[in-house]
């Protein structure tokens, strides 16, 4: 879809969309796309004056609708948008995590003297599997005993495991720990561990065991503080596919663990607080409006969070111009009636298979954002205490229709 908005550049879109705050779309007659979009609006439940909507047309860079545009509004898992740009244009799709395993001491023979340290580096895929195959990388060096222990070092991001603002309930349910050695995230003898290092270092014991290396101390949580042998080493899938699962899905573990990998990649430090301002810094450098604009976490789930519509669409236009990212980010949207959150709504023509965005929701919030028939970039946002998550999405997907039919 790059194509349709490359004659304009993302200059001229953010120009385009930055005027719309001074001026506003002009009036349009009974009948236009414009009434049309309005009246999909109009639901029961939710405020008019706590909704958002903005729709620009790629080809020629006009303003179809627009209503709030700069109103600062809880943003739900649209969070997502900006991280996943972030992420892809820092760090390219074809990033990987590493995971390694350091030991301290020394082989003698088919032993090895010291400890194992098994560091991630913020891994949210890293699996059972992969552990399986970081043991066959040691005992393929001939070690058959430690006289140490395996020990987790999580040590790359900080030891917060929720982002702020959440609801307690969010723990668990909502995300698993944040940790930069995380393993089927946390998921330990049948239930979440609240110490991933811990849990992913007996993991990557058993895993030793099965491949008859023995260690004979018990497993422990630690940074590695002094120079090693690397012994082995495990990479993701690449960032792409991380970015289309955390996308389609929503998923808030992946944002998260995104959110905290670019703070300590790009600011040196592993915290969402780190991450967050990386993340503003590349939305500022892409141009994208920022008044109005507050990131607090990567998933959503923050009270703290705002987005605007305004906000949203330029970013969703200028990362058509962006090639190098374009498949990426496009490829992180849900398809209507098709798959991810989107699989069961719209799943009628003309909107199924022609409206690619990204949901969100929570009790204060409902939001839809991105592209139409690789025509329109478009952005819902709507509040509420609580919002109606039936009659905002009935709302959403009505507005994101009228746009299919053209």
């Amino acid at each position: 879809m790059a194509h349709l908005c490359a004659r304009l550049g993302p200059a001229a879109l953010v120009a385009i969309l930055a005027a719309l705050l001074v001026a506003g779309p002009a009036p349009a007659a009974d009948g236009s796309l414009r009434t049309r979009l309005d009246r999909a609006l109009r639901v029961p439940g939710v405020d008019p004056a706590r909704t958002a909507a903005l729709a620009v047309d790629l080809r020629t860079g006009e303003v179809v609708y627009s209503r709030n545009a700069s109103l600062s509004l809880l943003p739900a898992s649209n969070e997502k948008v900006p991280v996943a740009y972030a992420a892809l244009s820092l760090l390219g799709s074809a990033y990987r995590f590493p995971t390694d395993v350091v030991g301290t001491g020394s082989l003698q023979g088919s032993v090895w003297k010291g400890s194992l340290y098994l560091r991630g580096f913020g891994d949210p895929t890293l699996e059972a599997s992969d552990l399986d195959e970081l043991a066959a990388e040691v005992a393929a060096w001939g070690i058959r005993r430690v006289t140490g222990a395996v020990v987790g070092d999580e040590s790359w991001f900080d030891a917060r495991r929720t982002g702020p603002g959440w609801k307690p309930r969010f723990y668990i349910h909502e995300s698993a720990p944040l940790s930069a050695l995380v393993v089927s995230r946390g998921w330990y003898r049948g239930r979440t561990s609240d110490n991933p290092a811990l849990a992913a270092a007996s993991l990557f014991r058993q895993a030793l065991a099965k491949r008859g290396v023995r260690v004979a101390k018990p497993s422990r949580a630690a940074a590695l503080k002094q120079t090693g042998l690397a012994l082995a080493s495990d990479e993701s899938v690449p960032l792409g596919k991380i970015v289309r699962y955390m996308g389609r899905e929503s998923d808030n573990f992946t944002a998260e663990m995104l959110v905290k990998q670019l703070g300590a990649l790009e600011a040196g430090q592993g915290t969402t607080a780190a991450g967050v301002k990386v993340v503003r810094r590349v939305l500022a450098g892409a141009g994208v409006p920022l008044a109005g604009v507050r990131l607090a976490d990567g998933s959503g789930l923050s009270s703290l969070n705002r987005l605007t519509a305004t906000a949203l669409v330029t970013l969703l236009a200028t990362a058509l111009t962006e090639r190098e990212l374009t498949g990426a980010f496009v490829a992180s949207l849900a398809v209507a009636g098709v798959d991810g959150t989107l699989a069961r709504r719209m799943r009628s023509r003309p909107a199924r298979g022609q409206v690619i965005a990204k949901t969100g929701t929570t009790r204060a919030a409902s939001a839809l954002s991105g592209f139409v028939r690789g025509r329109y970039a478009f952005a819902v946002l709507q509040n509420g205490r609580p919002v109606s998550t039936y009659w905002a999405r009935r709302a959403q997907d009505r507005f994101a229709t009228v746009l299919a039919a053209g």
